[in-house]
């Protein structure tokens, strides 16, 4: 049963109950990973592996996105600030227990390639916060497996 998350901005990702931050250095320029995240919305399924689809919705303005086992996600766009952020707030989902959820992902450039940063702010019922700290292991491999395969498939 899908369920309407609390409509929070962008500074939830400085005042989240829950901040899980994650950061890895990839090869591939800003400009490039940018475009993979905000504008190639339909490609996160070939490199992020816990994303089954994704498409884009309200020209661009939101997404809809799928995982393994069934969870989907509504998200409205708040930041698409190239080549620097890009982040998008959870509005519907069927997972229980949550009651906002917001992800941002920050480029900075490092030599010739780029710094991943993504935070992942969130806030729920208490069960929901305490089984996502202990996902926190689990949501860094998950991270740095999507950001090296982005990075092999932006080398291709």
């Amino acid at each position: 049963m899908a369920h309407r998350l609390r409509p929070v901005g962008i500074d939830f990702v400085e005042t989240a109950p829950v901040r899980l931050v994650f950061a890895r250095e990839v090869a591939a320029p800003p400009d490039a990973v940018f475009s993979a995240l905000a504008e190639d919305v339909a490609g996160w399924s070939e490199w992020f592996s816990a994303v089954t689809a994704a498409r884009p919705t309200g020209d661009g303005a939101g997404r809809e996105i799928r995982l393994r086992g069934g969870t989907r996600f509504d998200e409205t766009v708040l930041v698409a600030k190239s080549p620097e952020t890009y982040a998008y707030r959870v509005d519907v989902t069927n997972a229980p227990g949550i009651r906002a959820l917001v992800e941002e992902w920050r480029l900075t450039p490092v030599g010739g390639g780029t710094r991943v940063q993504w935070t992942f702010a969130a806030d729920g019922a208490a069960v929901f916060r305490g089984v996502l700290r202990l996902a926190r292991p689990g949501l860094g491999r998950a991270f740095k497996d999507a950001v090296t395969a982005l990075d092999r498939r932006l080398a291709g």
